[in-house]
């Protein structure tokens, strides 16, 4: 299978696709067909000495600065070598492959100018496998993130450096290793493969995309714990979701009546309390309400990944050219500060249920901190404060970067949107979410170790997983390899795999 990219369509599971598992890009010959016509009636206005902006004019604070006709071949080139400004260690291959194939939607509108070896070039880098050197810092999500595209569009002078079959090499030989010739840089070819948010945008698809799986294990979890803290079930009844109205509750309260079926509990066998404390009883009212933000998040992303992300914008069909702002990153860096923000407030509710899995005054008969031995043992103590610094630290990260702009370019770029430091710490907010989610399953399981009753399926399931990786603290040990396991074991997906084959799919 290929993914056809024509500029429109373009999901966040097509970016997986082709950004992590090298899933084959094709260019739709309509799309084409575009690319050549906008990019004929750009020589045009070239030949006839129109004034365009980084066409035959500077950028930024330069673009009344108008260039002669030599000046003109060689600025494409420049250009790029001035913005290629990154800092930091090298971005991931998925980052990377992800806006690359963004890059080559936005050229298939037609809209950007550009020759079409460029965008055919992209296209066969992601094909062979040739990924750019970037690195990780120094966009600022608006003019596009013109640091990090800067390094990809090194590529296409034969400069800059590459992966090609997992050695990093200089960019020409990266390329003639593949087989791909240097299409070179001519009259706003540089520019219109820059100038968009493409990184943070492509950034923010994997991260949507992993999001959602972590959404999901966070309630088999929830799952789990409810289970082992005997909880009430009543207020996981449909009936009141539907009542209210939100869709990302009533998903999320589906999903744990899902895993719970077929156990004790839900079964009314448990006796249990007439109610819960809120980090027991709110759970589908606070997943769900994430689970709604990383939907309007997806919606914009996916706008973004199959707008025209570009300045300036050509119509070809109009013989126009307009200049504006389409490459402003706010319409992403927003809505995902707000998911990184929602991951970061499941986090908190995992942490309370596990300090109630802990807390021998919560937990239901349960013994002190998960072990037999109080006193002489800690058991899971320690597991808590772990949970708890990976929480202030997310707290820290969700601060919103896209309130967070400082003017540059001599205040000819006064507002910019921040945009990659979003996509950046929204990463390193689920890397810590792994970690607490994993303390939770530990916890969950080993409280479900000293209950003596029927676990619903998915429940059952998932502590089978669990106990494939770590086994159950009879007496004290060095927990970090524990923690470590967890951690990746969430990160995996394992346990969400193995429980929707048993119950079907979560959401």
């Amino acid at each position: 299978m290929s993914i056809i990219i024509y500029g429109a369509g373009l999901t966040i599971e097509d970016i997986v696709k082709v950004a992590r598992h090298h899933e084959h890009v094709e260019l739709h010959p309509e799309a084409l067909a575009r690319i050549r016509k906008c990019r004929a009636m750009l020589e045009k206005k070239i030949e006839a000495h129109e004034i365009m902006y980084g066409v035959n004019t500077g950028i930024g604070e330069f673009s009344e600065v108008v260039l002669n006709d030599d000046q003109v071949k060689d600025f494409q080139k420049y250009l790029i070598y001035n913005h290629a400004a990154g800092i930091g260690d090298p971005m991931p291959e998925d980052w990377i492959r992800g806006a690359m194939l963004h890059r080559v939607n936005v050229h298939a509108h037609g809209n950007s100018g550009c020759r079409p070896e460029i965008t055919l070039t992209l296209v066969e880098m992601l094909n062979k496998g040739v990924t750019p050197f970037v690195c990780m810092k120094g966009s600022v999500g608006a003019c596009g993130d013109l640091a990090p595209m800067s390094q990809i569009a090194l590529l296409l002078l034969g400069e800059g450096k590459a992966y090609y079959k997992g050695q990093l090499l200089e960019g020409r030989e990266a390329l003639t290793q593949a087989g791909i010739e240097v299409p070179g840089l001519k009259a706003r070819d540089g520019l219109a493969t820059i100038n968009g948010s493409n990184v943070l945008t492509a950034m923010s698809a994997l991260f949507l995309y992993d999001a959602d799986r972590w959404l999901k294990q966070a309630e088999i979890a929830a799952a789990m714990s409810l289970e082992a803290l005997k909880a009430n079930m009543k207020p996981y009844h449909n009936k009141i979701h539907e009542v209210r109205g939100f869709p990302g509750a009533i998903r999320s309260a589906r999903a744990i009546n899902k895993l719970v079926e077929g156990g004790d509990l839900i079964s009314g066998k448990i006796k249990c309390k007439v109610q819960d404390a809120y980090s027991m009883r709110s759970t589908p009212q606070v997943i769900g309400t994430a689970h709604d933000a990383l939907r309007w998040a997806r919606s914009q992303v996916e706008i973004e990944l199959n707008g025209v992300g570009d300045n300036p914008i050509f119509f070809p069909d109009e013989n126009m050219q307009l200049s504006g702002a389409n490459f402003q990153g706010s319409p992403v860096s927003l809505p995902m500060d707000m998911a990184g923000a929602a991951i970061t407030m499941v986090s908190v509710l995992s942490e309370r249920r596990m300090n109630r899995l802990n807390n021998p005054a919560l937990s239901v008969g349960l013994p002190a901190f998960l072990t037999k031995g109080a006193g002489m043992f800690s058991g899971l103590m320690l597991s808590q404060y772990t949970a708890d610094t990976l929480i202030v630290e997310q707290r820290i990260l969700s601060m919103p970067a896209s309130i967070q702009s400082i003017p540059a370019a001599a205040d000819q770029e006064d507002f910019v949107s921040m945009g990659m430091n979003t996509a950046q710490k929204n990463f390193q907010i689920l890397d810590n979410a792994y970690g607490i989610l994993g303390i939770e399953f530990m916890a969950a399981a080993q409280a479900l170790d000293f209950r003596d009753y029927q676990f619903g399926k998915g429940v059952a399931c998932a502590r089978e997983v669990i106990r494939r990786h770590v086994e159950f603290l009879d007496v004290d040990r060095p927990l970090y390899p524990d923690h470590n396991t967890m951690k990746e074991l969430v990160r995996s997906c394992e346990i969400l795999t193995e429980v929707e084959q048993r119950v079907g799919r979560l959401g």
